[in-house]
């Protein structure tokens, strides 16, 4: 009886581009709602917004940071993270060794 009314969460999923590609085509064509493509195609509304819009960015017909721009904005946060990493551990090795020598 516990778990009448709690819905379990959704898996995470992940979707190709081309597909998310469709689905603004279908979306944007007007035949039918967003609300609607996102429950024939068993999707969130949310995500499917999210999707539109950034498709519009993306061809220039909004405001924001294109896809490839994200994606060079994230490898360019992960190099600048480990190069962060490899500096701390640098300095350690730098203050350990100059320990040893005195």
């Amino acid at each position: 009886m516990e778990s009448m009314g709690k819905k379990k969460p959704r898996p995470r999923r992940s979707f190709t581009p081309e597909f998310k590609a469709e689905i603004v085509d279908v979306c944007q064509r007007g035949d039918r709602s967003i609300g609607q493509v996102a429950k024939d195609f068993d999707l969130t509304e949310t995500a499917v917004r999210d999707w539109i819009r950034q498709a519009e960015v993306n061809a220039g017909e909004r405001d924001g940071l294109t896809s490839d721009e994200r994606e060079e904005l994230a490898r360019l946060r992960r190099e600048n993270r480990r190069l962060r990493e490899d500096v701390d551990i640098l300095k350690r090795a730098t203050a350990f060794f100059a320990k040893e020598t005195r």
